[in-house]
């Protein structure tokens, strides 16, 4: 990989926990160009279908394209099949997909979350499509503060509403410490109820 490549996966922070009724996902808000603060009002949250959400990190138009692929084959299968896809089958169709473009690869780290009927999942995507199954994970520049809070705080088996608030003092410390990470912190929860995303106020009050 090329050097300047690799800077796009420096920047933000992304983080998500698989609990006992579903998954937390929460990022940082701001983009970077360089040392330019591009955007303070980035969207690395998206909601793919009612029981499936992804975070993204990299380059602006990779990410962004990836998660258009992902909406457009969940609805396909909809369609044709008449059954939602899984959160399994999302997570491995976007690591055929980025492994497929390895040579030329899509800069794009993505976590990938929800809950099905055989439970809550999380899933890593790599940029070459290496993919793994967690139970908490961070990612970008500052996920190492983040897993400081992450490790001591997040314990297996916990539910969705005592995971939001580690996952919100995860973002919010990484920003006190990385400078790529920084602006709001948007937070979505996925559980057999649907994907639904936390507002401003919602998450002032948690942090």
């Amino acid at each position: 990989m090329e050097k300047p490549k690799i800077e796009y996966l420096k920047g933000t922070t992304t983080v998500g926990l698989a609990c006992k009724d579903g998954a937390v996902l929460a990022t940082d808000t701001r983009a970077t160009a360089g040392y330019l603060v591009a955007n303070k009002r980035a969207r690395k949250v998206y909601r793919i279908t009612d029981n499936i959400g992804v975070t993204t990190a990299g380059g602006v138009a990779d990410t962004q394209d990836l998660v258009n692929t992902l909406r457009a084959e969940a609805g396909y299968l909809q369609m044709r099949e008449g059954v939602p896809m899984s959160v399994h089958a999302s997570a491995k169709l976007m690591a055929n997909v980025l492994h497929s473009y390895a040579l030329s690869p899509y800069i794009a780290n993505l976590l990938v979350g929800g809950a099905d009927s055989s439970g809550p999942k999380l899933f890593f995507i790599d940029l070459d499509g290496t993919l793994t199954e967690e139970t908490m994970i961070a990612t970008g520049s500052g996920s190492p503060v983040a897993y400081g809070v992450l490790e001591t705080e997040f314990k297996e088996g916990m539910s969705v509403e005592e995971a939001v608030p580690i996952a919100i003092k995860a973002i919010k410390t990484a920003m006190k410490r990385d400078i790529a990470t920084g602006n709001e912190v948007m937070v979505a929860t996925i559980t057999r109820r649907g994907y639904r995303e936390l507002s401003p106020d919602e998450i002032k009050k948690l942090a």
